[in-house]
């Protein structure tokens, strides 16, 4: 029996996401369970599972398209299913209205703010038709100042996609000649003109809800920062000891577990705040920052105090994998009070994190470094790590993020303990 597919919810109170992909053609079957398209959200990109194993009668939404919640993006059908007339089947399910006085199939759209209605499925562009493009198309052409008539289309019935967009923003860019930054003036030499700029990237809808969500946080939540630098030499060996075997940890996963293991001891610091309260959470969740080709995103481990060290280097190496492909769940990126973001692996030893709101801190982790250190008197060599905890100070105290800290350093200087 064919249905409706519509675009989900996929992110709580989103009115609307881009359908970046269809991972599954037209007239093809499908299992249940199986990918049918890449919804891309604020976050990141978000697959459509089948319900049931089905077929792909008729794609009503190009990729590239900006969507409402709820609004219509293919038909489907049982598998081998075949439909002859399509417009009449769109007109029984309500996704088009009938004709008027021989006019064309109508489709239906939302009222007010939404999507461009998708043209006739049936048309086929001409020199006296409008040109049709996706809206994410015709932003990006606009923004790199390219006229949608100038570009050739290659979705359903020519329809112009960001993937156009793209190409024509590439060979935009290669017929800038270095003379055309020059005006000849007839003297010996020619009169520069202002910077000729290279290609301008568009923002991707992740890294504008980035710059979004932190400006926010600058501006609402008020940072002060806490410092503290640790002897990680038993932390190393730790480290070492244990990727003897066949398990395989990084300094990074350990610190995250250190990070539980303070919440355990200042409980104080396990919450977020909100307008009308300051809410604690039952369980320790921390979000780890992972940086993707799209943006920086943070997958939250769920009770990390619950997790073995080797269970939570396979959830963090599990959650870096994804995050470069950009396939997480929507739940995967919500929840947890505090962020660990790590920049010792490029030689950075000390730097200063935005917060994630809501969470109430971040934890800003350096590379170990070796540097001489007075031990009993005596001047030995050291292996230090520098960590910089930024914190917001509506649901934090500066005394109790500094007996949270005191309590992280303990932890990294006497890491056996984080394995209780």
């Amino acid at each position: 029996m064919p249905h409706v597919l519509r675009m989900p919810e996929v992110a709580a109170n989103a009115t609307e996401a881009v359908l970046a992909e269809w991972i599954v053609a037209e007239n093809a079957d499908f299992a249940a369970r199986e990918t049918i398209a890449t919804v891309e959200t604020d976050k990141a990109l978000v697959d459509v599972e089948a319900e049931a194993a089905g077929v792909v009668l008729k794609m009503l939404v190009a990729a590239g398209s900006r969507v409402e919640v709820g609004s219509p993006i293919a038909v489907l059908g049982v598998p081998g299913e075949v439909t002859a007339d399509i417009d009449a089947l769109l007109i029984d399910l309500g996704v088009v209205e009938p004709a008027a006085h021989g006019a064309p199939l109508r489709r239906g759209v939302p009222t007010g703010p939404g999507p461009a209605p998708v043209p006739p499925l049936d048309a086929a562009p001409s020199t006296h038709d409008r040109i049709f493009a996706s809206p994410l198309a015709r932003k990006l052409a606009k923004q790199a100042a390219i006229p949608v008539e100038a570009i050739t289309g290659t979705g359903p019935c020519g329809r112009i996609l960001r993937r156009d967009v793209d190409a024509a923003i590439a060979a935009k860019s290669t017929q800038v000649s270095p003379a055309a930054a020059t005006v000849d003036t007839g003297a010996p030499t020619a009169r520069p003109l202002a910077p000729v700029w290279g290609v301008e990237i568009p923002h991707t809808r992740i890294r504008r809800a980035i710059a979004t969500r932190l400006v926010e946080s600058k501006q609402t939540a008020p940072h002060f920062y806490v410092r503290a630098t640790a002897r990680a030499d038993r932390l190393v060996a730790l480290r070492a000891q244990i990727n003897e075997g066949t398990t395989r940890v990084s300094l990074n996963d350990l610190v995250v577990k250190a990070v539980a293991a303070a919440h355990v001891a200042v409980p104080e610091m396990n919450v977020i705040w909100t307008p009308d309260a300051v809410r604690t959470s039952p369980t320790v969740d921390v979000a780890v920052a992972v940086a993707t080709g799209r943006g920086l995103v943070t997958p939250v481990v769920r009770d990390v105090t619950s997790l073995t060290v080797a269970a939570v280097a396979a959830r963090v190496r599990d959650l870096t994998s994804r995050g470069r492909d950009g396939t997480f769940r929507q739940d995967e990126l919500e929840g947890g009070t505090i962020s660990v973001t790590n920049l010792g692996m490029y030689g950075v030893e000390e730097f200063a994190a935005i917060i994630n709101p809501p969470h109430a801190a971040i934890l800003a982790v350096g590379a170990v470094r070796e540097e001489p250190v007075v031990q009993e008197g005596a001047v030995v060599p050291g292996k230090l790590m520098t960590v910089t905890l930024s914190v917001d100070h509506r649901p934090v105290d500066g005394v109790t993020a500094a007996r949270w800290l005191a309590a992280l350093k303990e932890l990294l200087e006497h890491p056996v303990r984080i394995l209780v």
